[in-house]
Formats: C-alpha cells, structure tokens, sequence
C-alpha cells in the first residue's frame, strides 16, 4: 500500500470518527455538551501552563540548592506549595468533566442507536440480513446488504461495549493530543533558547545548529514513532478480531443458558462443551497473538521511554561540566525535553490505544450503517385502509417469498370477515408462518397490500416473556400499571393458569421458569388481558393437552366474536378445526 492509499485511508477513518461524533454536539443536549468540552479544552490549557511554570521553577530551585541559597529554597518550596495545588486542582476537575462529557455522551449515543436498532423492526431484519445472501432476494429492496456488505454481528456487543469504548477513547485520546500539541508549542521554545547551539566541522567547513535539543528530540521522537506504527500495525486487525470472537464466545453461552433445558433432555452437554471450546480457543489463539505483538510493542516504548531520561543528560552534559549552564538550567533543559519529547512520543505512547480506538470505530460504522439501511427501508407490503363495508383482514395480490427467492405464495386474495373463524392449512414448509409475518408487516420478502385492523394481536410459536415479575410479563408489551391486579387475575384464571393468579410480584425468568404448556397458556393470558377483536394464533396451543386446548380455542373464539373481529389460526391438528368455519389452504408450490 502506498503512502497515498495510505493518506486516504487515515482521511476515511477521520470522517468516520466525525460523523459519529458529530451528531451528539448537534443534539438537544448540545450546549451542555458543548460547555462541558469546551471546559475540558480550557482545563487542559490551564495544566500546560502550569507546567510552564513548573518548569520555570524548576530553574530557580535547583540554582538554589547549588549555591546554598537558603532564603531563595525555602521561598521556592511556598511558591512550589500554592502552584502544586493548582494544579492538583485543574487534574481533578479535568478528570471529573472528562468522565462527564465521556459518560453523558455514551448515555445519548446508547439511547439513540438502541432507539433506532429497535424501530422499524430494525432489529428483526438485521438478524433476518445475517443469514441471507441478498442475490438471492429479488422481491424487494428491503434494506439488507448489498453485495460485498458484511452484515454486523453481535449487535449486544455494538450498544454495550463499543459505544462505551468509542465514547472513552475519542474524548482520551483526542485530549490527550490536545494537550500534546499545547504542549509541545509551550515547551519547545523553552528547549529552544536553553539547548544553545552545537558547532562542528566537517570537510573544513564549521557548521553551527541552533537549538541543537530540538532537533535531537525530533530526531529522537520521530524515529520512534516510524519504528512503533512498523511494530504495531498488526494490532488495528487483531483487536477488530478479538472483539467480534469474543462476542460469539459470550453470545453462544447466553444461548446455552436460554435453552439450558431443551439441551439438558437432547444430553447435549458434551456437543455444547466442544462448540463452546471451539469459540474460546478462536478466542485464545488471536489473544496470544495479540499479546505477542503487544510485548514486541510494550518492549520497544519502554526502551523507548527509558532511554529518553537520560538522553537529554547525555546530550546537555557537556555544556553544564564546561560551565556554560548551571544545574537549574540543566534539570530546566531536562524537563523541556521531557515535556516535548512525551508531546512528540504520544503517537509512541498511545499506538495500542489508537489501534483500538480504529477497531471500534469500524464495527460501530459498519453498525451505523447497517442501521440507516434498515431505518429507511420502507416495506413492500402496503398496509391499505379497508374496502368501504368491510372490516376484516384482507390481502391484495399479495406475494410472498423465501430469501432464496422461492415463492410460496403469488398473487393471493385472501378475505376473513368478521365472524369468520380462519383456519390456515398446509403441510409444514408450506408458508403458513410466513404468511403470518407478512400480514403483520415485518417479512422483508413480500410484496402486495394487506388490510389489517387495529384492533389484532398475534402469537407467536414462542413467545417472548421479560425477565422480571410476573404481572410485567403478562402485561408486555405494556406497562403492568395499565391493569388492575383483577384484571390481571381474571386473565390468568380465563388461560387456566390458577396456580400463579397469587404470584403476580414475583421476579423470575419466566421462560426458564414455566414449561412449554404454562408459556403458551400465560401468552393467551395476554389476549384475554387486552380482549383484542382480532387473534392470530401461530401453533399457539401445540404444547397443550387435547381438553385444555378446546377450551382455550372456545374462550377466544367466543371473545373475538363479542368484540366483533375472529380468529385466525395456524395449527396442525384436526381437535382445532371445530372452532374454525372458514378456510385457507396452503401447498407447498402456492397458496389458494
């Protein structure tokens, strides 16, 4: 790679730290942020100059001290006394509004990519994206990747950790150059007019270089800097790839404890063990090479930093044994040098971090980006008001297809009228849940108007409960203060659940905690709960005996008929059909 391809990807990363950056200082917290920032700029400026003066000082204590000066040491220690509190006092509020800005920051950042993440069904068509080849998706243009696109993985870790790291390490970092180049402008005309010049003679002509210690330190530094960014290069792809391994490795743990039990009865803990080791051992072998090549680096910056606190001593000797300078000069030269030679060497000090810092800033752009293709993908299923005196469910030359491009369902004019208790038929494979998906909007491969009312709920095969008391997870997704606890009860007693009508403040992972059959009669519980016109049942009884499941059916199908709507179902055995008086037939090559 050349120095020009080089150059511009330096700019690219630039402008994706900018437009991540920006949106925050535009927000309608922006004068907050804004002061905040301009706060820690100011204290940063208030340190550098505190340690002009320091460095001043440091000149009149150390003659001092060679000429046995006591009313000028003990005159020295009061003013080193007041600016050391100073400066003690800049270094803590500067740590303070720094966490400040850091954390509000990520604060806002979070909110507004989890926002986002979770409109829109984002966050549906993101995992839906992960598992496509968008070739193979012709029927619309539904937001997912576009060919060579990597769709992001592990969106937990995008809104957890790398927001988190993204805001830290852009307000460190970009102070922390700050503050070096205050402080090299500050120091090096210090070290300027202190190193003097360095005279020599070569071919018979005498040279003379003025301010020989500032060149030494540019020399110095810059052949650091050169050495350290050849050392560390490999660390930018080794830390991208230890973050996204390692959160495959928590993400396939979290699984395992999400299905502990289905994993327990399939006797799959040894398959689960050697899947978990295969993860961590990806994790285990790119950190050992992390730590490789950060010892390489961690070798060289310590030689590095050691070796510069003597070469300012090594080079500045002569002059003080000659008597050209005195001691306080010379410790005053050796801590300008210090200052400018740290001020050079951040690029030095700080490669792991920017390395880092290049990382998170690719995964949570690639994040951003997936998130704006999913915001603004409208859906191709258009949801129309009804036909003047019809009020049910209709779909309009509605086609639906699988993302390899197959279709299930072309050109289909489905009608449910009120009253009419709808049974979805088809063999298992036929489209019968993603015919579902489509009438409720969020499958990206369809195609075709729906009318649907307002007033509907769907179950899902598996239901979701939060983790939590018992009346949130019946309530979900609304707030349980919206119910009364007899409501709540009287929903528990319709879906035949007695025995947790006492438990509805107890906190537990519902999922784990109840069986198949107790989640599928708590999810009609919700139904009963919110008494909507309109049920659609995806398998929602399959877990239930035979006598249970036709009371259930019974109940929703008297309730949707009182509030004026019906029941759609999806179910596979005949013991459902009695409650249905219309029809849907699915095969597996299209749908009448």
């Amino acid at each position: 790679m050349n120095w020009s391809e080089k150059l511009s990807r330096f700019r690219g990363f630039l402008s994706q730290v900018w437009q991540l950056s920006l949106p925050y200082f535009q927000s309608e917290e922006k004068w907050r942020a804004r002061a905040m920032l301009a706060a820690v700029v100011v204290l940063n400026l208030a340190a550098v100059y505190m340690l002009v003066l320091l460095n001043d000082w440091n000149r009149v204590f150390y003659d001092a001290l060679q000429n046995k000066d006591q009313g000028i040491f003990w005159s020295q220690l009061g003013r080193f006394t007041y600016l050391a509190m100073i400066f003690i006092a800049i270094a803590i509020y500067r740590f303070y509004l720094t966490q400040l800005l850091q954390v509000r920051w990520r604060a806002w950042m979070t909110r507004q990519m989890m926002g986002r993440w979770l409109s829109g069904h984002a966050f549906y068509g993101m995992e839906l994206a992960r598992f496509t080849d968008s070739d193979t998706a012709p029927l619309t243009a539904t937001g997912l990747p576009a060919p060579g696109q990597r769709v992001p993985d592990n969106p937990d870790q995008r809104l957890q950790e790398d927001v988190n790291l993204f805001t830290a390490q852009t307000v460190g970092l970009s102070m922390g150059f700050l503050n070096a180049v205050v402080t090299l402008a500050s120091f090096v005309g210090i070290l300027w007019a202190l190193s003097g010049s360095f005279s020599f003679s070569l071919g018979g002509e005498s040279f003379t270089i003025p301010g020989f210690m500032v060149w030494m330190a540019l020399l110095y530094c810059g052949v650091g800097s050169v050495l350290t960014h050849y050392i560390g290069r490999p660390l930018i792809g080794l830390n991208f790839a230890q973050q996204k391994k390692e959160a495959d490795f928590r993400h396939h743990l979290m699984r395992v404890r999400e299905y502990s039990e289905s994993i327990a009865l399939d006797k799959g803990e040894a398959l689960e063990n050697r899947n978990l080791d295969t993860r961590f051992s990806a994790v285990f072998v790119n950190y050992l090479k992390l730590i490789a090549k950060q010892k390489q680096l961690v070798g060289f910056t310590n030689l590095f930093g050691q070796a510069a606190m003597v070469f300012p001593f090594i080079v500045a000797a002569p002059r003080f044994f000659s008597g050209a300078i005195q001691l306080g000069e010379l410790m005053q030269i050796s801590n300008a040098f210090d200052r400018v030679q740290t001020a050079l060497s951040w690029f030095v000090d700080n490669y792991d971090s920017l390395a880092s810092w290049r990382a998170t800033t690719e995964r949570l752009t690639s994040f951003e980006a997936a998130l704006s293709r999913q915001n603004q993908t409208q859906t191709a299923v258009e949801n129309v008001a009804p036909a003047e005196g019809f009020s049910g469910v209709e779909t309009r030359d509605l086609t639906v297809q699988l993302p390899t491009g197959v279709t299930l369902l072309q050109s289909a004019n489905l009608k449910a009228a009120p009253g009419q208790h709808t049974l979805l038929q088809g063999p298992s494979g036929s489209g019968k849940s993603t015919l579902f998906r489509s009438l409720a909007g969020i499958w990206p491969w369809a195609r075709g108007k729906v009318t649907m009312p307002k007033d509907a709920m769907f179950i899902p095969q598996r239901p979701y409960f939060p983790d939590g008391s018992l009346r949130a997870a019946l309530a979900y997704p609304e707030l349980e203060s919206q119910y009364t606890d007899q409501a709540l009860q009287e929903a528990l007693r319709q879906a035949l659940l007695p025995g947790l009508i006492d438990r509805l403040d107890d906190y537990d992972n519902w999922t784990q905690k109840l069986s198949g059959g107790e989640q599928q009669r708590l999810a009609i519980a919700r139904v009963f709960l919110k008494n909507p016109a309109w049920v659609m049942a995806d398998e929602a009884t399959s877990a239930l005996d035979v006598p249970t499941e036709q009371a259930l059916y019974e109940r929703l199908r008297d309730m949707t008929e009182q509030a004026g709507g019906a029941l759609i179902s999806i179910a596979h055995r005949p013991t459902v059909t009695p409650f249905h008086n219309h029809f849907w037939k699915m095969r597996p090559d299209q749908a009448n």
